[in-house]
């Protein structure tokens, strides 16, 4: 769907969020959400829960995930001599111990400081980076960080779920799929999804291909210039293989229907398209910002989540359902006491 091409301002993506509105914590189950369903064509609207995901499907048709996996990424030190508190959220591997973080609070951590994290675990930090964050490189004696990590570290649950991280958000901060290790925030739209429901869907004769986009911390950044087109996105690392490539090519030149999960495996498939509907496989980093109006190429279908006011996420949600629509949408979703945001209920976009 194209969208009229009226020139969008930041102020057009504001609307009120009040806090009961916003999941703080997951459903038990992960398909018992509820799930809007919104008809492009007819602009129908109708309310489902998302274990009814597989009535929307049909043999054939394309399903692409993101298989990103959020690796716990917020880790808790002290100052050497000073013992002061600090948080450390881990954003980028530069090199061999070496990352770029964002530190808490960013005015007592200065070039030079050691930040230990444990017995035999620390981190000198030696430079400052233009965003505002750090670079530090870490030192201990034996074994994998990865390692270290999945024992120390915290899920980088989102800064507007108020609470402290679980031992069972490592499990629910996660989708059942997720494979390449890299994201510091989840692919929401794929908290959804059961092992059950992917089989349901198999069955079904679904055909079910990934890519992978590894979501920054730049997800959660505001845009804070009121012309969209002066705002940058950060860059983030994706790819897309020659399997789905090929699957995509494939549905395209059958006209079958392709639908995405989640606004990153959009993103990803956007800046692979090449040229009219057929795309290449690719790897690389991607800061593709998608808002009204914008033509999409590949996607007929999307699965979502409600997302903030003035959000990247909710611009490129609002491209692809068209602006009136979704923000009718959202008032209706609020009416009906959706939850929002990560932990929150979903949309399907047709």
């Amino acid at each position: 769907m194209i969208e009229k091409k009226k020139k969008y301002k930041l102020s057009d993506f504001r609307y009120q969020l009040p806090k009961k509105y916003i999941a703080q914590k997951p459903k038990q189950k992960r398909d018992a959400s509820k799930m809007m369903v919104l008809n492009r064509k007819d602009q129908s609207i109708k309310h489902k829960k998302f274990s009814d995901i597989t009535d929307y499907f049909q043999k054939n048709d394309l399903l692409i995930l993101n298989n990103t996996k959020v690796f716990p990424a917020k880790l808790f030190a002290t100052k050497d001599r000073t013992d002061a508190k600090v948080e450390i959220f881990l954003l980028r591997e530069l090199g061999d111990r070496l990352w770029e973080v964002l530190v808490k609070p960013a005015r007592k951590v200065r070039i030079g400081n050691k930040l230990i994290l444990s017995d035999g675990l620390f981190c000198d930090v030696i430079d400052n980076t233009v965003s505002g964050g750090r670079v530090v490189r870490f030192e201990f004696e034996n074994g994998d960080f990865d390692n270290i990590l999945d024992k120390l570290g915290h899920p980088p649950l989102p800064p507007y779920i108020e609470r402290p991280a679980t031992k069972s958000d490592k499990e629910r901060y996660q989708t059942v799929y997720a494979e390449k290790r890299g994201a510091v925030a989840a692919p929401i739209a794929g908290l959804h999804f059961t092992t059950e429901i992917i089989k349901k869907l198999e069955k079904k004769g679904v055909n079910i291909h990934f890519i992978t986009l590894h979501i920054g911390l730049g997800t959660f950044k505001p845009v804070q210039v009121e012309d969209l087109n002066r705002h940058h996105m950060d860059s983030e690392y994706f790819e897309v293989s020659p399997g789905t490539a090929l699957a995509i090519n494939e549905a395209k030149r059958k006209r079958r229907r392709i639908f995405a999960v989640g606004t990153s495996t959009v993103r990803a498939l956007e800046t692979v398209n090449v040229s009219g509907f057929q795309i290449s496989p690719k790897k690389g980093w991607t800061n593709k910002f998608i808002h009204p109006p914008h033509e999409f190429k590949i996607v007929d279908g999307l699965i979502t989540n409600f997302h903030q006011p003035e959000s990247t996420l909710l611009m490129l949600t609002s491209a692809f359902g068209g602006y009136k629509f979704i923000k009718d949408s959202y008032n209706e979703a609020k009416k009906k006491k959706y939850r929002f945001l990560s932990y929150g209920d979903s949309m399907l976009i047709m």
